[in-house]
C-alpha cells in the first residue's frame, strides 16, 4: 500500500511522516497527477455552458492532493534532505512541469475561462470571487494560453528546464557549504570567541569523529567565528570558503547555471511579449514597473549611503588602531562587534543567556495569544519527519464565560523545526504542507512550519539565541500568522498567497515587537536564575536597534539592484563572467575592496532557486511597509486591541484583494517611507 494515494488516517489529515518510504513518492506523483487531469478533463468534457461555478469554482479546487503531496516531498526535499530525495526532485520535477504545462496550455480548458471571463458582467461575483476569475484568465495568458502551438512547446521546454537547472543550483549550494569544514587543534585559535561557541565547535569536532574544534559555514558555526575570532588569517580563511561556494570551478559550481538560468528566463520573458524578465514579473507586483523598483532602490541608495560611510569610518579607525591599514569585508563582523560594545557595552553573547529558545517561542506564542486571540499546545500523536520537530494545535478563543471557561476553535497545525542538520539547507523559512481553503460548507484549515537554523542545545545548555535569531523567530512566526490565520474561500488565494512585494509585511512587521521594553520584559529572563534582562541592556538593544542601519540598508539595497539587473541586462552576460557582472552592478554600494576569489551571485539562492527573481527589492518595499504599520500600533498603543482586530483582518484576506487596498483598508492611508527613514535614521 502507498500511504501518499490514501487519505491520510492521521489526527487533522496530517502528513503520516513515519509511514512515507523514498519509493512511495514517485507512484503518489504519477497518480495523483492522473486524478488531477481526470478533474480538468471533467471540466473540459462538460456540456453545460461555461459558469464561474463549473469552470472558475471546479478548477480552483481541482489537485488538492496533488498539492499535498507535492508540499510533503518538496518541504522535506528542503529540511531533511538525502540523495535519494535529490535524485527524485530530478525525476519529478519535469513531470509537474510537464502536468503544470498541459494544463496552462489546455486550448479548450482557457476557451472556457476566457467565455466566464469576457461574460463576468452577467455573474453577480463577489469580490473575492472577481479576483479569483481574473487572476485565473490572466495566469494563463502569462503562462502561454495565447500563443500558438509552436510557442507553447518552447514555453514548455524553457519552464521544465528552469524547474530542473534551479533545483540543480540550490542541491550545488547545499552541497558546497557542506563540502567545506574547518579543523581546529590548537584552541589558542579560537581566542575571542566565547565559550559556549567553543562548545559547539567541540560538538561538531565529536560528531565527525575528531579531536579539538569544527567550524562549517553553517550560520549558526560560521556567523560567530566571523564576529568574535581574534585570529584574522583565519577569518579570512573562512570568508574565503564562504564566498567560494559554488564559485571555485568544481563540481558544484554555478556560473554557467546562472547564465542558463538568465537566459532561459529572458527567453520565457519575450516568448511571452515582454520586454525582459523583469517586466514579466513586476507586472503582478505593487510596485509594478523595473523603473518604479529602480527608483525606489536608488532613492533609499542616496539616502543611506552617508550613514553607512560613516558608520565604516568608525569601523576603519578600530582597525587601525589593531595596525590593519586597509580593512577587509572579513574585518566587518568583527569590528562591527568591537564597536557595538564600546558603543552600547553589551555583545550577542551576554545577551543569549536571557533568551533561550523555548521562552522565545513562549513570547511570541503569547504575542499572537494577546493580539489574535490564539492559542497553542504540543501535540506528541501528530507524525513527525525528525525528532528535533515539535508540532503544536492552534486554536482561536471565540468566546469567554464568566466562569472563565474558554471556548475556542481549531485554526491550525503549527510544526516547528529549529535545529541545523547536514540534510537541512541553511537559513530561515516559513512553509506549509496544506491550504486553508472552504468547501461545501466546510472551513479546512492550513498546516504551516517554520525551520530554522538555531544552535543545537548541549549537555550543559538549553538552545540561547542572539538578538538576531529572535528577530529571525519573529519574522518567521508573522509568516506563520499570515497562513494559520487564513481564512478565504479559495485555495489560491489563501494565507501567504499575496503579491511578492506584500508578503514580507507580517513577517517585518512582527519583528518590531522584540524591541519594545514592554514586551521584552516578559519574556527576556536569564535561564540559569530567572533574572528579568535589566533596563540598562534593554535600553541599549533600543539604542543599537539601528546600528549599522546605513550598512545593512545598503547591503539590502545592493542585493535588489544586482537582481533587477541580473533580470534587465541579460545580454551583457554574453561577454562579461559573473563575478565582472557583480562587481559592476555593486560597486556603488560597494564600502570593502572586491576579492577576485569570490562571488556571492553563484550562491544567491533567493534569486535564483527561491521565488525572488526580480523581487529582492521587496524586502525594503516591505519595510516601508511595516514601519508604517508599526507607527500606527506605537501611536495607539503596541497591544490595542481594535488595531490588532484591523490587522487580523489584513493577515486573514490573503490574495483576495489588491494589497493596497488591503492596507489602506487597515491603516486609512497609503505607507509612507518617511516612516522607515525615521526608524532607521531618526
Amino acid at each position: 500500500m502507498n500511504i501518499l494515494t490514501e487519505k491520510f488516517n492521521t489526527p487533522y489529515h496530517s502528513a503520516p511522516f513515519g509511514d512515507i518510504k523514498n519509493e512511495d513518492y514517485l507512484p503518489a506523483f504519477k497518480e495523483w497527477i492522473q486524478k488531477s487531469e481526470e478533474e480538468i478533463n471533467a471540466i473540459v468534457d462538460n456540456s453545460d455552458d461555461p459558469t464561474f461555478e463549473n469552470v472558475i469554482e471546479a478548477l480552483a479546487y481541482s489537485g488538492e492532493q496533488l498539492d499535498v503531496v507535492s508540499n510533503i516531498f518538496f518541504n522535506l526535499n528542503s529540511a531533511e534532505t538525502s540523495d535519494e530525495l535529490q535524485q527524485i526532485a530530478q525525476e519529478v520535477s519535469p513531470i509537474l512541469t510537464e502536468y503544470s504545462s498541459k494544463i496552462s496550455q489546455n486550448e479548450a480548458l482557457f476557451n472556457k475561462i476566457k467565455k466566464v471571463y469576457d461574460e463576468k458582467e452577467k455573474y453577480n461575483l463577489n469580490e473575492e470571487q472577481e479576483m479569483l476569475l481574473n487572476e485565473t484568465y490572466k495566469g494563463f495568458v502569462r503562462s502561454g494560453a495565447l500563443l500558438n502551438e509552436e510557442d507553447k512547446e518552447k514555453l514548455k521546454k524553457i519552464s521544465m528546464d528552469l524547474s530542473l537547472k534551479s533545483l540543480q543550483f540550490g542541491q550545488n549550494v547545499l552541497a558546497s557549504t557542506n563540502a567545506y569544514f574547518k579543523h581546529i587543534t590548537d584552541k589558542e585559535q579560537l581566542a575571542g570567541i566565547p565559550e559556549a561557541i567553543i562548545e559547539q565547535y567541540a560538538e561538531e569536532a565529536k560528531e565527525r569523529n575528531l579531536e579539538g574544534w569544527v567550524v562549517t559555514l553553517q550560520y549558526p558555526s560560521y556567523i560567530p567565528f566571523m564576529t568574535y575570532a581574534e585570529n584574522r588569517a583565519l577569518r579570512k580563511e573562512l570568508a574565503l570558503a564562504n564566498g567560494k561556494k559554488s564559485f571555485d570551478s568544481g563540481e558544484y559550481d554555478n556560473q554557467n547555471l546562472i547564465k542558463e538560468l538568465l537566459t532561459l528566463k529572458q527567453q520565457k520573458a519575450e516568448l511571452l511579449g515582454y520586454k525582459d524578465y523583469a517586466d514579466f514579473v513586476l507586472e503582478e507586483r505593487m510596485a509594478k514597473s523595473p523603473v518604479k523598483v529602480f527608483d525606489f532602490l536608488n532613492e533609499l541608495l542616496t539616502k543611506a549611503k552617508p550613514y553607512a560611510d560613516k558608520e565604516i569610518e568608525e569601523l576603519k579607525s578600530l582597525a587601525k588602531a589593531d595596525g590593519i591599514d586597509e580593512m577587509q569585508s572579513y574585518d566587518h563582523a568583527f569590528y562591527a562587534e568591537k564597536l557595538r560594545k564600546e558603543k552600547y557595552d553589551f555583545n550577542d553573547e551576554e545577551l543569549k543567556p536571557y533568551f533561550p529558545l523555548n521562552q522565545v517561542q513562549e513570547a511570541v506564542f503569547g504575542l499572537a495569544e494577546k493580539l489574535f486571540g490564539l492559542t497553542f499546545e504540543e501535540r506528541n500523536d501528530i507524525p513527525k519527519y525528525h525528532e528535533d520537530v515539535k508540532v503544536y494545535e492552534v486554536k482561536e478563543i471565540i468566546a469567554v464565560n464568566t466562569a472563565g471557561q474558554i471556548a475556542s476553535d481549531y485554526k491550525a497545525l503549527l510544526y516547528v523545526d529549529y535545529f541545523p542538520r547536514k540534510g537541512k539547507r541553511a537559513g530561515a523559512w516559513m512553509t506549509s504542507y496544506k491550504n486553508q481553503y472552504q468547501q461545501n460548507g466546510e472551513n479546512s484549515r492550513p498546516h504551516i512550519s517554520i525551520v530554522c537554523n538555531f544552535s543545537k542545545p548541549t549537555k550543559d545548555t538549553p538552545s540561547l539565541l542572539t538578538f538576531q535569531e529572535v528577530t529571525t523567530l519573529f519574522h518567521e512566526f508573522g509568516h506563520a500568522l499570515h497562513g494559520m490565520m487564513a481564512n478565504t474561500q479559495y485555495p489560491t488565494l489563501s494565507g501567504t498567497s499575496v503579491k511578492w512585494d506584500f508578503v514580507e509585511l507580517p513577517s517585518q512587521f512582527l519583528e518590531n515587537f522584540c524591541y519594545e521594553p514592554e514586551f521584552l520584559k516578559t519574556f527576556a529572563k536569564h535561564y540559569k536564575t530567572g533574572e528579568v534582562l535589566p533596563d540598562e541592556k534593554i535600553e541599549k538593544i533600543e539604542q543599537s536597534k539601528n546600528f549599522m542601519e546605513g550598512y545593512q540598508t545598503l547591503r539590502q539595497i545592493g542585493f535588489g539592484l544586482l537582481d533587477m539587473n541580473y533580470h534587465t541586462k541579460v545580454n551583457e552576460l554574453d561577454h562579461e563572467s559573473i563575478k565582472e557582472f557583480e562587481d559592476k552592478y555593486t560597486k556603488a554600494i560597494a564600502l570593502y575592496p572586491s576579492n577576485p576569489e569570490t562571488a556571492m551571485s553563484p550562491s544567491f539562492s533567493h534569486i535564483f532557486q527561491g521565488g525572488y527573481s526580480a523581487g529582492y527589492y521587496s524586502y525594503k518595499w516591505a519595510e516601508v511597509l511595516d514601519a508604517d504599520a508599526f507607527q500606527y500600533f506605537k501611536e495607539n498603543g503596541i497591544f490595542n486591541h481594535e488595531i490588532a482586530a484591523k490587522y487580523k483582518i489584513l493577515l486573514s484576506s490573503g490574495g483576495t484583494k489588491d494589497p493596497m487596498e488591503l492596507y489602506k483598508a487597515f491603516r486609512g492611508s497609503e505607507p509612507k517611507v518617511e516612516s522607515l527613514l525615521k526608524r532607521a535614521f531618526g
